[in-house]
């Protein structure tokens, strides 16, 4: 893959500092508590045909793969939002609890990340849940957890929003393979090469790290094709133990990068997978770890998911003031008007809710320039 030079970098980089402006982010969905473990997010933003805006997520509370279910009812609502104003406002839609996303006898004790998007034929919304019944591949049944399941992703289609609600669960995304037995928080992108590429993160048995991994359309274009899931490395800093993909953008081709196809991938990354302790009288700093990460970015040439480049090498790009420093599940939905972008913000009292920031697409052309 081309390698850009740093000065193109360095415009990458101030553009989506500009998307991610932590200071300018404006709280859209909270939490239903304001405690730690407490959050929404994990989804995205679609513009709709009349021009409003949908926002999909899922409401958490405490718990973890650690201790399943008795800390807390961890993921327990997703949710659909819709906006008329700009984005200024959000009204729910839809909900789905834990039983409305159950696959046959498969129970479902956790929903994870979403993705809803607009089609030909109406709405597909993909979403991700841990499962119980499911169990561990052969020789590694004694490391599933108890309360704990496995994850994987469903695609549920119908010719509205409110229609999803009775449409059947299809499982386009799972693993019998241990190094990669949870699918979850899928995410879409239109490569110019393939077409919609559905992007997704995946865990080993152990829970020691976080992936990112891509299912190519196979044969008509429904399905998915064998996943690739080794196609963006983890770091070796600040994203040593997660690299967790989020969202895809096109950059526009202006400025310096009139005849460029240049793209910015959003990521989570930590460097352990439970916090550690600081040296006393080392210099402090944000760690990223499990449900507290930070963001990073990467960048690809013509589409190449393949040959994904970091420009948060050595740092995150994106930290939160507050809090843990948690910055996370970046989306960011271009319009004709500008940039949507959408996060989840660590706050002074531990929780994450859904923050907003809007990036004039005027104001995105100097940036590039």
């Amino acid at each position: 893959m081309p390698t850009l030079d740093p000065p193109l970098k360095q415009k990458l980089i101030r553009f989506a500092l500009a998307l991610v402006d932590q200071q300018r982010a404006r709280l859209i969905v909270p939490p239903q508590q304001a405690n730690s473990g407490y959050w929404f997010g994990g989804g995205n933003l679609i513009e709709d045909a009349d021009g409003s805006l949908i926002l999909v997520g899922r409401f958490r509370s405490g718990g973890d793969s650690r201790t399943g279910l008795v800390a807390g009812q961890r993921g327990h609502e997703l949710a659909v939002f819709r906006s008329t104003d700009g984005g200024q406002t959000f009204e729910k839609d839809l909900s789905f609890g834990k039983p409305d996303l159950d696959v046959g006898d498969k129970r479902v004790l956790s929903i994870e990340g979403a993705a809803i998007a607009r089609t030909e034929s109406g709405i597909e919304l993909f979403v991700s849940t841990e499962k119980d019944h499911v169990g561990y591949p052969p020789g590694f049944e004694e490391h599933l957890k108890p309360g704990t399941g496995v994850w994987s992703i469903e695609r549920l289609r119908a010719p509205t929003i409110d229609g999803l609600i009775e449409a059947p669960r299809e499982t386009v995304a799972s693993s019998c393979e241990p190094e990669y037995v949870h699918i979850k928080d899928p995410f879409l992108y239109n490569s110019p090469q393939v077409g919609r590429v559905l992007l997704f993160c995946s865990h080993p048995y152990c829970w020691t790290s976080s992936n990112t991994g891509y299912a190519v359309p196979g044969k008509g274009g429904q399905s998915f094709d064998k996943p690739v899931f080794d196609f963006f490395p983890r770091g070796f800093t600040w994203d040593v133990a997660m690299t967790r993909g989020t969202c895809i953008v096109d950059i526009p081709p202006v400025g310096a990068f009139r005849d460029l196809n240049i793209s910015l991938m959003f990521y989570d990354g930590g460097e352990c997978v439970r916090n550690h302790s600081e040296h006393a009288e080392a210099v402090s700093r944000s760690r990223g770890y499990s449900c507290e990460e930070l963001g990073g970015a990467a960048y690809i040439v013509d589409g190449d998911l393949d040959g994904i480049e970091r420009l948060s090498v050595h740092r995150p790009l994106f930290v939160s003031p507050y809090g843990s420093g948690c910055s996370r599940y970046v989306d960011v939905l271009a319009t004709d008007d500008g940039f949507y972008t959408t996060w989840q913000q660590s706050q002074p009292d531990g929780s994450q809710p859904m923050v907003m920031n809007f990036l004039a697409k005027s104001v995105a052309r100097e940036l590039l320039e």
